[in-house]
């Protein structure tokens, strides 16, 4: 069961946040026209503006880079509480973030918990991106390329270009990655996991392990310790724990 098609907003509602910015930098143009000492305190009233909204996401990004699963889960337990089908998404939401940084066990039992129904079918993107992740991990290599494909060649969501693109780069990323673990990975491979690492913070780390498998297997080891330059110190409950182990090991070889 797909899930329904959420209802598209009215065009007076889409554009009014652009005509609101529009015309607010109208405004200060004029007012900026009329007396050039107003452009500091109106530059400053901007900068209050958006540098809260910048630190914030800067902090999520630092958190979701940080491995700590653990505190990640913490930091959206009052989103996943208000979730909608909690019963069902709350347990895949935590799934997801334990996927994301190797704790194979942890997700599957999570995975477990989530009831099934109408919510679970829904969010086949949503499970078939976790179960690539654990299939990788868990050594089922192949299965995790179909279902990576089969994520890949799902239509994207009815959202905006920015969004899509978003969603299609992470796609193509979580294909490369499982194609690297496979010992399968194109030309491009190396380029489209750099990206996807660079876009979503949830899944850097395990792109950066999947790029370092693939300059392993290109004959381009000396570029691994760069690229896993910063990883944090896995915890023994992690994948990615014997992954760097292994990989350094093989680089020192």
């Amino acid at each position: 069961m797909r899930s329904p098609a959420p209802r598209r907003p009215s065009s007076a509602l889409f554009f009014l946040p652009l005509s609101i910015a529009t015309l607010s930098a109208v405004l200060a143009a004029q007012v900026i026209s009329h007396d050039a000492r107003m452009l500091v305190p109106l530059g400053l009233l901007a900068a209050l503006a958006i540098v809260p909204s910048l630190v914030r996401r800067w902090r999520m990004r630092r958190l979701l880079m940080s491995g700590d699963v653990e505190r990640v889960i913490g930091t959206w337990s009052g989103s996943i509480d208000r979730v909608a089908h909690r019963e069902t998404m709350a347990p895949l939401l935590q799934a997801t973030a334990y996927a994301a940084y190797g704790w194979v066990e942890a997700a599957r039992r999570a995975l477990e918990r989530a009831v099934r129904g109408p919510a679970w079918d829904a969010a086949l993107e949503q499970r078939l991106f976790v179960e690539t992740l654990l299939d990788t991990f868990e050594g089922e290599r192949d299965a995790a390329v179909r279902k990576a494909e089969a994520l890949e060649s799902l239509p994207l969501p009815p959202a905006g270009v920015l969004a899509r693109k978003r969603v299609a780069s992470l796609r193509r990323g979580l294909a490369a990655m499982a194609r690297a673990f496979a010992h399968a990975s194109r030309d491009d491979d190396a380029r489209v996991l750099h990206r996807a690492a660079s876009a979503s913070p949830l899944v850097h780390w395990v792109m950066r392990y999947a790029e370092a498998i693939v300059a392993l297997d290109r004959g381009r080891g000396g570029q691994v310790p760069a690229i896993l330059s910063g990883a944090p110190a896995w915890p023994a409950d992690s994948a990615f724990h014997a992954y760097h182990a292994e990989l350094i090991a093989r680089v020192g070889a």
